[in-house]
């Protein structure tokens, strides 16, 4: 029979093996831990690896990393994974490892899914990596701190990668429509408008999905992509507004309108309309710190650490657990009492600051560094407040540099009703040392 060509088999592997990056240049995201500098970035370049675990969810590139790490240190890789191996392919992965030792060549031993195997099944690799006739990269999408040895953990370095956002996973998208002979730059596809977008959405920041269906519409298409089509691929994946449209701001004004009108069922059922259509929950989060100064303010001033502790859980914690704090944190923003005065005090300042970008600073209000600038008047009548009888109660226009200029307005909701600039006996009593109790 005929030899057949070195690279027929490439064409019938999928677009997402086909695309899988070689080098760092060609590598998408991640770019918390191998922006230029960043110390994983320079351990792969200058090929002094350490063993290291790589925790992030599915198609972020774990396998790609550890395989351009290999490549990078002329090592020669060795994967296994722990849904299909056991203690014999462990056992012939170290002697071909030991081999690759006497010959002078460093072996890269990837274990896929690492958190599957035992606690003794992975105290098995402590020696090798030991002795160092392995480098250990493991990859796993479990915390390692609940699914690891403490053994193996205290001799790898822990990676946290993330899912791609959808500007990685546009470029991921581009270079297989480009690229040839590994893409598809060979057969060139357009996109109706917002269908890119729609792609990314559905793909939950899965680089190897976004190829996968991109792959499936290829073969579908006739050179061009519809909604529809994408529809058909990808089902209860695609979300049912265009991120570009006018659909997709109608569910996060609906969103934020129900937080504004302190409807928590509301705001709780436009976030799962957003979440369950494809859509990022940290664009939900950042709606809500922007909800906490614009809707509620001092009202409630608790509601802008809330809205940012649900933004770092969901960091921490990945989706499961993180799309419910956003939910516990939208449903606090909902109850809390609101008001737009420093917002529309704010809007009112900004104008001010530019009708009134001439006026100079008081004389009272500079700064006297120098014997020379107090002679000149700098500093001349300001009263220092804490000097003073009733120190908040001075007059605002004190501090301004023209008469008529007044931002903020008296309000009664919420905290405001304590802290508004009036209210100097509260302001007062907080700031005086409390008296000890009686037992």
């Amino acid at each position: 029979m005929p030899t057949l060509p070195l690279d027929f088999a490439d064409d019938f592997r999928p677009l997402a093996a086909r695309m899988r990056p070689v080098t760092l240049d060609q590598y998408i995201g991640q770019r918390h831990l191998l922006a230029d500098g960043k110390p994983l970035r320079r351990a792969i370049e200058s090929g002094t690896l350490h063993s290291m675990i790589f925790w992030g969810p599915p198609g972020t590139g774990k396998t790609t990393l550890a395989d351009i790490a290999a490549r990078q240190a002329n090592a020669e890789l060795e994967q296994i994974s722990a849904v299909t191996s056991g203690v014999k392919e462990i056992r012939d992965a170290i002697g071909r490892a030991e081999q690759n030792k006497q010959a002078g060549v460093r072996t890269v031993l990837f274990v896929d899914e690492v958190h599957r195997f035992n606690k003794s099944q992975q105290d098995a690799f402590l020696p090798h990596v030991e002795s160092g006739t392995v480098t250990f990269i493991g990859a796993t999408t479990e915390n390692p701190s609940f699914e690891l040895n403490n053994a193996l953990l205290s001799r790898a370095r822990v990676y946290r990668l993330t899912s791609l956002d959808d500007r990685d996973l546009e470029a991921v998208i581009d270079q297989a429509l480009v690229d040839s002979p590994r893409g598809l730059g060979e057969q060139p596809l357009t996109f109706d408008k917002g269908v890119k977008a729609a792609l990314t959405a559905a793909c939950s920041g899965d680089a190897r999905m976004a190829l996968n269906l991109l792959e499936m519409l290829a073969d579908m298409a006739d050179g061009h992509v519809t909604l529809a089509m994408l529809k058909d691929v990808a089902g209860e994946k695609v979300a049912q507004f265009d991120k570009q449209g006018d659909a997709w701001y109608d569910l996060i004004s609906a969103f934020h309108k129900s937080v504004r009108g302190s409807s928590p069922d509301g705001a709780l059922y436009w976030y799962a309309r957003i979440v369950s259509s494809g859509g990022d929950p940290l664009y939900v989060a950042r709606r809500l710190l922007a909800i906490a100064s614009e809707d509620i303010g001092n009202a409630d001033p608790r509601a802008m650490q809330v809205a940012l502790s649900a933004w770092d859980c969901f960091t921490r914690v990945g989706p499961a657990e993180g799309e419910r704090a956003i939910a516990q944190a939208a449903v606090y923003l909902a109850s809390a009492p609101k008001s737009n005065a420093v917002y529309t005090a704010w809007k009112q300042a900004l104008r001010d600051a530019k009708d009134t970008a001439n006026a100079p600073v008081p004389m009272h209000l500079r700064n006297a560094p120098t014997a020379l600038m107090e002679e000149m008047g700098h500093g001349e009548g300001y009263r220092y407040a804490h000097d003073e009888p009733t120190p908040m109660r001075q007059e605002s226009a004190i501090y301004l540099p023209i008469l008529g200029i007044h931002a903020i307005i008296s309000v009664n909701r919420g905290l405001e009703i304590k802290i508004d600039r009036k209210d100097s006996t509260f302001l007062r009593q907080s700031r005086m040392p409390k008296s000890p109790q009686k037992r």
